[in-house]
């Protein structure tokens, strides 16, 4: 019995290090790590995004500064914004709208391009745009004048959002 006994704890003993459950192990701890990684890199990004965000919140405020962040006024479907400069080559205005809702963008000076560059490519010169998923939407009014770009070219823009 006693052989017995010592002999069953000698191949636990064996078992427990046996390089098949080691391995496994260290293929859990790989994961764990991967995972690990790739929270912080997400959380990375949203902090980034929280920052750029505040910025164009801030910026939205003045008119000589870019990105913006827009939004609708309550009961309206129209954001203005008149006498805004544009000090680049180009401008970007957040914005976040609602899936089904329609976006479109008027410019009051035909040297600027109205284009939608994130989630997708859309040009407002062909049209609206139907938004398919809530997410962060980026309209960039790009200069695409035949000259130089003055130094401040003061244009106003709006942009529409219905249902």
């Amino acid at each position: 019995m006693a052989l017995f006994s010592s002999a069953f704890f000698v191949f636990l003993f064996i078992s427990a290090c046996s390089p098949e459950s080691s391995s496994e192990n260290s293929l859990l701890i790989i994961e764990q790590s991967a995972a690990n990684l790739d929270r912080k890199l997400q959380n990375a990004e949203d902090i980034e995004e929280n920052i750029i965000n505040s910025y164009a919140r801030l910026a939205a405020k003045r008119s000589d500064v870019c990105p913006k962040l827009i939004q609708e006024a309550l009961g309206s479907q129209v954001i203005e914004r008149t006498s805004e400069v544009m000090v680049n080559k180009h401008c970007d205005y957040f914005l976040y709208p609602r899936e089904g809702q329609r976006i479109s963008v008027s410019v009051n000076d035909s040297q600027i391009e109205a284009l939608l560059i994130v989630p997708a490519l859309h040009n407002f010169a062909n049209g609206d745009y139907k938004v398919d998923s809530y997410d962060k939407h980026v309209i960039r009014l790009n200069y695409n004048g035949a000259t130089y770009k003055p130094k401040n070219l003061v244009y106003d823009v709006a942009v529409t959002v219905s249902s």
